[in-house]
């Protein structure tokens, strides 16, 4: 919802409708009541079906406009919306190196804030450039040493073989990152870093790979085309058929950082990288969920097949949030507050994650999965498909839990929670 002026001066509520996949980049605001129209737009009906069965007064000439202001933007599916997708393919195809999106804009937010409190203006987009990089190394600098600073055991004696790390914006996620990355500042540098994310918005069913290396504020890691042909090999076009999922995907770009602050040397040479995300094994039995696209299973034997066969150490990354509950997400509970009742159900969540994350850390992420599929996954984990695959790709010994934590805004209506783990 957004705040607008009405015709009287009045303050009013318009309904902010956006791209998920990001691939318009326009917003069209709208009156409040218009989702109750917004899911009849699925193909199937005419406009006159959608007047019919909204009803309320609901005329060609109130729906008319509202769709024209969709088309516009690209919100549906059209001349417009074909050219904007085609475009955002061709770009994607263009490059070797993914751009930055959401770790540039908090690079950009750092030196913002940095230059209006000594100069008392805006920063220049040159200066942005400039010092993005060093102001955000900086910070994790200083949330790893924070993190870090009462633990008895600051350093891992040995890289891992694999880790779970949180996919939280950066602010929300301190206490999750500082402990892990904190962790691997001194200990060997991997000969590839393997990262495995969620598929939040894109169109791949099953595990969609990328082809790409991935750029930050914090510099270029190239990609690791030893993997890829590997992987191509094994599983064929299919697992990079819908590659543009990764265009804005957040739970790979936000690891990248990290990872080349951790492991870049002084020439800003970053270990190559391969990315895929991963879909719900506890959905039609890891299967991809149309039968078309790649498993988890022949995806996790490939992986395992292609560590063992490339030489040097890989660390595999699981990127990702377990729970996501509240009414944001259809939930009828409380979460803000001291009440008993707010009290009762964070703990509800919380007790749910401990019993599932034991299942990882006695190492059966076997069970883990039927555990979820049973309980029909109540709490909505995200990445289990992620966190499964590292898990049985790189088969450890140990699995240790670092952090656990979530986030929640301020009334209440989305709590996300994460957790940081290394896998030896």
């Amino acid at each position: 919802m957004a705040p607008a002026s009405g015709p009287d001066g009045k303050q009013i509520q318009l309904l902010g409708l956006a791209d998920a996949k990001q691939i318009s980049p326009k917003i069209v605001l709208t009156q409040p009541a218009m989702q109750n129209v917004l899911p009849l737009f699925n193909g199937e009906h005419t406009l006159d079906d959608v007047i019919a069965q909204v009803g309320h007064g609901l005329t060609r000439e109130h729906l008319e406009p509202f769709i024209a202001q969709l088309d516009d933007a690209g919100l549906i599916e059209g001349p417009v919306f074909n050219q904007m997708w085609q475009q955002m393919k061709d770009d994607f195809d263009s490059t070797d190196i993914l751009p930055p999106a959401q770790t540039a804009a908090f690079a950009d937010a750092l030196v913002d804030q940095a230059i209006k409190k000594e100069f008392d203006r805006p920063a220049t987009e040159e200066e942005k450039q400039e010092q993005g990089r060093e102001r955000l190394g900086a910070i994790m600098e200083e949330w790893m040493n924070h993190a870090l600073k009462d633990a008895d055991d600051p350093s891992f004696d040995a890289l891992p073989k694999a880790i779970v790390a949180p996919s939280v914006p950066y602010p929300q996620g301190v206490m999750l990152y500082g402990p892990l990355y904190g962790r691997m500042r001194v200990v060997d540098r991997p000969a590839r870093i393997v990262v495995l994310g969620t598929n939040h918005f894109g169109d791949a069913t099953g595990v969609c790979g990328c082809d790409k290396g991935f750029r930050t504020p914090m510099g270029e890691s190239k990609a690791d085309t030893d993997m890829i042909q590997a992987m191509r090999t094994a599983l064929g076009d299919d697992l990079f058929a819908n590659r543009y999922d990764h265009e804005r995907e957040h739970s790979i770009e936000l690891q990248m950082a990290w990872l080349q602050h951790v492991f870049g040397d002084e020439q800003g040479n970053n270990p190559p990288v391969f990315a895929a995300l991963v879909h719900d094994p506890v959905v039609n039995g890891g299967e991809s969920y149309d039968g078309t696209g790649v498993g988890i299973e022949p995806f996790i034997e490939a992986l395992r097949s292609a560590i063992q066969s490339l030489p040097g150490p890989t660390l595999v990354v699981a990127s990702g949030e377990l729970s996501h509950v509240g009414p944001s997400y259809g939930d009828q509970t409380q979460l803000a507050g001291d009440t008993p009742e707010a009290d009762a159900n964070r703990r509800k969540v919380v007790d749910q994650d401990q019993s599932l994350l034991k299942m990882l850390t006695e190492g059966k992420p076997e069970e883990l999965v039927s555990s979820l599929a049973w309980q029909q996954n109540p709490t909505r984990w995200s990445s289990t498909g992620a966190i499964v695959a590292a898990m049985q790709a790189v088969q450890p010994d140990e699995v240790r839990m670092l952090q656990y934590g979530g986030t929640m805004d301020q009334r209440g209506t989305a709590m996300v929670s994460a957790v940081s783990m290394a896998m030896f």
